[in-house]
């Protein structure tokens, strides 16, 4: 198998993967090294976030790894911030990864997807999975995670202003949203030097119905050849609807 030719990556040697560059609170994707490969470990029930970050540093420990090998993270949260509240929280998520060698003033390798549940919510913002490396044979298939992405552009200061359809969630708005965020996907992929081929897993994040553009707008555009995972969940800022992340990882495993 052939090491993945990142387009518009950069190394992140302490952790040994690359990452395409995003805003200060999570990078747009990550993909490991050649010799490396990626782990996501999901947790049976979520745990708050400093219990959380807590129980990632004793796993890496464990298992013979540097925190700076931490990728990746998905997050659950009570409900949707507005722009300066999410502001705030991500600065108090960042400050963890900036203790442990990763994050640095707006550089920040880890990919991230937080989402707000539906149905039976955290109490806080909690941990639901993360991701690291691990040593792999060269001629594995390359791992890579994709962050999310909801139906704006980021690196604004915020997301008023920049919502595709802001508020309308008919047929045809949830439409023109999901064509956005297919496109920054398809985006990030490539700057990990992927494409839809290359997905083993396609998560979509909505309360609302997406069935209708599965046929029209994802499988035309073969953006779920393993199939789609469909969370009744909200994006984490308030004025969003729609969010979707994809992947490959090497190991799946929980906790």
């Amino acid at each position: 198998m052939n090491a993945p030719s990142p387009r518009n990556a950069v190394s992140f040697a302490p952790g040994n993967y690359q990452y395409a560059p995003g805003v200060f609170q999570y990078s747009c994707g990550v993909v490991a090294d050649p010799g490396y490969a990626i782990r996501r470990v999901r947790l049976l029930r979520a745990l708050p976030l400093a219990a959380g970050f807590e129980l990632i540093e004793r796993h890496l420990a464990e298992q013979g790894r540097p925190t700076t090998a931490f990728c990746a993270c998905e997050l659950r949260s009570p409900a949707p911030f507005d722009d300066a509240g999410f502001i705030a929280f991500n600065r108090v998520y960042v400050s963890t990864l900036d203790r442990w060698g990763i994050a640095a003033g707006e550089r920040n390798p880890v990919a991230r997807s937080n989402v707000c549940p539906q149905y039976a919510p955290p109490a806080e913002v909690s941990l639901y999975a993360f991701s690291y490396t691990v040593a792999a044979a060269d001629s594995q298939a390359p791992s890579f995670v994709v962050s999310g992405s909801a139906e704006a552009p980021e690196g604004h200061g915020g997301y008023a202003g920049h919502v595709i359809r802001p508020g309308d969630t008919s047929p045809d708005g949830l439409r023109e949203k999901a064509r956005w965020v297919l496109g920054e996907m398809r985006r990030r992929l490539n700057c990990l030097g992927m494409d839809w081929a290359d997905i083993a897993s396609t998560h979509v994040y909505s309360v609302h119905d997406i069935h209708p553009l599965l046929r029209s707008e994802f499988l035309p555009r073969g953006a779920a050849p393993g199939g789609i995972t469909w969370h009744a969940v909200r994006p984490p800022v308030d004025l969003l609807d729609f969010e979707m992340d994809v992947r490959r990882v090497a190991q799946e495993w929980v906790l």
